[in-house]
């Protein structure tokens, strides 16, 4: 059982219902074995193990400017849904839906057809070279103006100091609403390459030519980044196209059960990773980054069907990953709430960092 110490009020999903969301202790029953820091401290770039944080951050330097540093440059598109093929139209809801009698791992929900624009955001560092083939991280939920000042910053300057390669971000927004019946949560929660392809042969195209860049095609020179169920997205990318993808950093990763509609071949949506398809499949070259906070969601909707816990969800992906030999590295957030925001204004470059440790582009390229 989990101790009790401090209690964190979540508005669920479902609108009027009253989750309390306990703080839970990295030392619980059933948690991995974890490393505690000291304040300030992040882990070591070559250790692939788990990791407590907090509950007191430093902000980390990376975060300002640096005299010298050039700066990269961000350039903005926009996709407007009837001119893609994929996700085209997209979907919404009106209400969230009732548990199906029939199946108590899914819901039914009534949704309806909607166009929607979708806002793109390139950063481009200052060290591209015209016509070259540039790695490049995706990152899920972008923004709808201008990307944070503090994370273009980080990338300036570890691209600067040569501890991450000269990568290209995208930020891609996602389609709207959240989880089961709206266009963001198919998107982002569904058990399928289909968000994958989308972005290969709608998004980055299209970034190409409007940002006049080359991107490579070398799945090891590509890293997928999100929070949430973009964190989930993130590593949904990478397994099910691990042709296209090998990095993912997740903040708050929605590994529980939030597909949607039901896929009877992945029966517990993303929760399916560690109770299934992680160990029961043979290890992919994937780079995984992940961290939850200690008060971070506890089945936040009318489902109770086990597989809403986002701090067990992610307890039981370390010891899967380390089970099966994969590079990973795991941070539990102490005085942290889901998206870890507090957390990520310490971690966030050495999570950079560490997600692009060990690259080096292909001969020629």
């Amino acid at each position: 059982m989990y101790r009790l110490s401090t209690f964190i009020l979540i508005a669920a999903l479902a609108g009027s219902v009253i989750i309390a969301a306990p703080v839970r202790q990295y030392d619980d029953k059933g948690a991995p074995p974890f490393k505690v820091l000291k304040e300030g401290e992040n882990p070591p770039l070559d250790a692939y193990d788990n990791f407590v944080i907090g509950p007191k951050y430093v902000p980390a330097p990376e975060r300002k400017k640096v005299e010298g540093v050039p700066e990269g440059k961000v350039e903005q598109f926009v996709i407007d849904s009837k001119e893609t093929k994929l996700f085209n139209p997209g979907i919404a809801r009106k209400v969230f839906g009732k548990v199906d009698p029939k199946n108590p791992k899914t819901l039914i929900v009534e949704t309806f057809n909607i166009d929607y624009k979708r806002k793109i955001t390139v950063y481009i560092p200052a060290q591209y070279k015209a016509g070259s083939e540039a790695p490049f991280q995706v990152i899920h939920d972008g923004p709808g103006g201008k990307p944070n000042a503090d994370l273009l910053r980080i990338f300036d300057n570890l691209i600067a100091q040569k501890r991450i390669p000269p990568i290209i971000v995208i930020w891609i927004a996602n389609g709207g609403g959240d989880a089961q019946g709206h266009e963001r949560g198919k998107e982002y929660d569904n058990m399928n390459g289909d968000y994958a392809e989308y972005i290969e042969t709608e998004v980055l195209p299209r970034v190409e030519k409007n940002c006049k860049v080359k991107l490579t095609k070398d799945p090891n020179g590509r890293a997928a980044m999100g929070n949430s169920s973009g964190g989930s997205a993130a590593l949904i990318m990478a397994w099910f196209r691990t042709d296209l993808y090998h990095r993912v950093l997740t903040t708050s990763g929605t590994f529980v059960n939030q597909a949607w509609p039901f896929d009877s071949k992945y029966p517990d949506g993303a929760w399916g990773f560690h109770e299934t398809l992680i160990p029961n499949n043979p290890k992919k070259p994937l780079r995984i980054f992940l961290s939850v906070g200690d008060a971070d969601l506890l089945n936040p909707n009318v489902m109770r069907d086990n597989m809403h816990d986002w701090v067990e969800a992610n307890h039981r992906m370390a010891k899967v990953l380390k089970a099966k030999g994969y590079e990973y590295q795991y941070l539990f957030c102490r005085g942290a709430g889901h998206s870890v925001s507090n957390a990520q204004s310490q971690f966030l470059p050495h999570a950079i960092e560490w997600v692009w440790k060990g690259y080096a582009p292909k001969e020629g390229k």
